[in-house]
């Protein structure tokens, strides 16, 4: 099992969220969180005045799958988040050791 984890633009969360529906991808968090990159945030004019805004609006996209889903669900949020701009986003795919069902108990690949 994986924990993708993909962080986005806020403008692409409905296509990114409909790619992985495509691919049959059942669940997933999403988080709006702040951060910066290559691009180090941005000027913006506010009143006349100038002002920096280094943390931006991203958000955070995690997913628990099983490990013959992550290139699918990679390439699905890959393409559905291009643009072609700094700030595109990143993927990031981690091991996971276990997973547990609340409700059920059931656990590992069942309980995805």
């Amino acid at each position: 099992m994986k924990f993708v984890v993909a962080v986005i633009k806020p403008f692409k969360l409905h296509d990114v969220r409909e790619a992985l529906s495509r691919i049959g991808l059942q669940g997933l968090t999403v988080s709006e969180v702040k951060g910066f990159g290559r691009q180090k945030g941005h000027a913006e004019l506010y009143r006349g005045t100038e002002y920096r805004l280094d943390l931006l609006p991203k958000i955070k996209i995690e997913a628990a799958l099983d490990d013959d889903r992550v290139e699918q669900a990679i390439e699905a949020i890959g393409q559905a988040a291009h643009t072609g701009e700094v700030g595109d986003g990143k993927i990031f795919v981690l091991p996971l050791e276990q997973s547990v069902r609340i409700r059920t108990d059931e656990t590992g690949k069942a309980a995805l």
